[in-house]
């Protein structure tokens, strides 16, 4: 009677805050709240290493880069070390830097290369799919394979922001690089990814031990890995018994890996296998802080990365929406979901059509983030639902959108949209926080030789589209999907969130912000809660397939709502809360000092506070 009532209790509240639930359901589980610090990610492992660090007296930027270190380990159905790690970080003076995290493009890459290039049965991990492009990038082995840039983006953000060495913020990642028992969902990874896990015969030997996959609870060991990160702590140390200071030994850490040894053996590897990545590829990278894009927002301020991802789309479909009532919409309802669907495909048809490595291009990036730029385009938004793709006409000569292009024309499968990332947030009882989307190097994974790093297949996010912004080319970074965000206001709340799930991210997190913000959820609930997705943009991966007016609905969608969406001419599909395409976390930090983490766990998110 007493859990009841306090069920009871719980959904009247949601109703009086205008949340008006799909369905009277009570929380799969709890927030979890602290007042020293917090840390969400993609598994318990992970997070367990970030509170480690605080417990240890680390702030949230140790935390966060150690989880992410963590997970680079135990999550490699998601993400390896070879992989990528877009990061924000909010100092305590409040300021918000932005990391680059994605590696660029091997110098002998091009194009045409790519045009010419037959893709091969082990470089394609399911048929192309219709509705994409006619030429497209292989999405296993390794032709797709960048710098790794997760390693670097990892340091940088240590050495600027943390206080830790590297030696203690991987320490947990080393022990579990030596074994952890593995769970089912990185079984199930291994098992799917078996034909071309026995094609390779380094990453045979450490994902198929015995020539069979492990079974859950086996304890999963990485030795070639562990050797690595070991080796790396070793050039740190000594680096700093040579009397370097903390900054310089992470550094030293940085050359080892980017201009030393492991760089040598990668390239080494790549020659071998017919790869097109080298030593000069590696030695030339090199990462500093950067500003973030941002915007204002009933009060807020919401911070993104820049045009190399596709964070700055969620920017404009944030100033689209700043011209309605929200709240009045009402939570899901139709009008709600009609008119988040249709900003977002307007910002993502901007996205799709102007969005690409700023080094390489001249991006209207004023427009693009105004509110004139904005209000201009909120005025396309109709009652009935657009299913034509309409980027904006900037300058004397616009671009072209993708879809004009030479393709054919089928629907996204589910798959084919989420592929595969994990998420880190961390904020700390000063306000410093950590937003990170780690991704690539996922299954099936290439493994480096005995370096034990698995290489990135995000070559895959280039278009092979003469002329276009996110071309693939030599030296240059694919406009990624990742797009951590932190988000701030004048009270001194702080909000970090991140999540896996492809084009779907920014869309997820934009519902997950809103359920917080506007309708009063706490973070567990913000993460729970019900969402939809929009299949009207060009895919970030594989053969960039599109799906005009496809809107995905949550199965506790209201009938009422699901119909008049119907009526409004939206593609509609209902889809399990465990098949949601995306799975975010969530850390808000309140005026009160009080710090509320949220992990969706229909995709076993993890959560942890202190």
């Amino acid at each position: 009677m007493r859990l009841r009532l306090a069920v009871t209790v719980a959904v009247l509240a949601a109703v009086a805050l205008g949340q008006q639930p799909q369905r009277q359901e009570r929380l799969v589980r709890l927030p979890s709240r602290g007042t020293r610090g917090a840390v969400a990610g993609g598994s318990e492992y992970a997070t367990e290493a970030g509170m480690r660090v605080y417990h240890h007296g680390g702030n949230a930027v140790d935390a966060g880069v150690a989880t992410m270190l963590a997970a680079a380990v135990v999550e490699f159905s998601h993400f390896g070390w070879g992989g990528e790690a877009p990061i924000l970080v909010r100092t305590r003076d409040g300021k918000v830097h932005a990391i680059a995290g994605v590696g660029t493009m091997p110098k002998l890459a091009t194009a045409q290369f790519f045009r010419d290039h037959k893709v091969t049965e082990n470089e394609m991990v399911s048929p192309p799919e219709a509705g994409g492009m006619k030429n497209w990038v292989p999405v296993a082995g390794i032709l797709p394979a960048l710098v790794p840039g997760m390693v670097e983006a990892a340091l940088v953000t240590l050495r600027e922001y943390g206080t830790k060495s590297f030696a203690e913020i991987v320490q947990p990642a080393i022990e579990l690089a030596d074994g952890f028992p593995v769970d089912e969902m990185r079984v199930h990874a291994i098992v799917n990814s078996m034909k071309y896990l026995e094609a390779w015969p380094d990453s045979k030997r450490t994902f198929l031990p015995n020539g069979r996959p492990p079974q859950p609870g086996d304890i999963f060991r990485q030795a070639d890995l562990a050797r690595t990160l070991r080796a790396m702590v070793d050039a740190e140390k000594r680096a700093a018994a040579g009397g370097a200071n903390r900054g310089k030994a992470i550094d030293a850490v940085r050359d080892f890996f980017y201009r030393g040894e492991i760089a040598h053996r990668i390239d080494a590897f790549s020659k071998t296998h017919n790869g097109l990545l080298r030593y000069e590829d590696m030695a030339a990278f090199r990462l500093e802080p950067e500003d973030a894009v941002s915007t204002t927002f009933k009060g807020y301020t919401v911070y993104k990365p820049g045009f190399w991802s596709q964070g700055p789309s969620m920017i404009e479909a944030l100033n689209i929406l700043e011209g309605y009532d929200v709240q009045a919409l009402k939570f899901n309802s139709a009008d709600y979901i009609h008119t988040l669907v249709e900003a977002l495909k307007l910002a993502y048809a901007d996205r799709d059509t102007y969005y690409g490595d700023p080094k390489f291009n001249k991006i209207p990036t004023e427009t693009l983030l105004s509110k004139e730029y904005a209000a201009e385009r909120r005025k396309l938004i109709g009652p009935q639902a657009s299913l034509e793709f309409r980027p904006g006409k900037i300058g004397d000569k616009p671009m072209q959108h993708p879809f004009y292009a030479d393709i054919q024309r089928y629907e996204i499968p589910d798959a084919l949209m989420a592929k595969d990332t994990t998420c880190v947030d961390a904020i700390d009882k000063d306000g410093v926080a950590f937003s990170a989307t780690p991704s690539g190097a996922w299954m099936p994974s290439y493994l480096a030789g005995d370096t034990g790093i698995a290489l990135t297949q995000r070559a895959q996010s280039f278009l092979l589209v003469p002329g276009h912004p996110n071309e693939l080319g030599p030296g240059k970074r694919p406009r990624v999907t990742l797009s951590p965000t932190l988000v701030t206001a004048p009270d001194h709340t702080v909000i970090a969130l991140s999540t896996p799930g492809g084009d779907n991210q920014d869309q997820s997190l934009m519902q997950v912000l809103f359920n917080s913000i506007f309708f009063g959820m706490n973070a567990e609930f913000a993460v729970e809660a019900g969402r939809f997705q929009t299949e009207h943009l060009v895919s970030s991966f594989d053969n960039h397939a599109m799906s005009p007016g496809t809107l995905l609905l949550d199965e506790r969608t209201a009938p009422a709502v699901i119909a008049e969406l119907q009526r409004r001419k939206h593609i509609v599909d209902i889809r399990s809360r465990y098949a949601s395409g995306a799975a975010p976390v969530i850390i808000r930090f309140w005026p009160t000092g009080l710090i509320e983490a949220g992990a969706d766990p229909y995709y076993y998110r993890a959560a942890q506070s202190w």
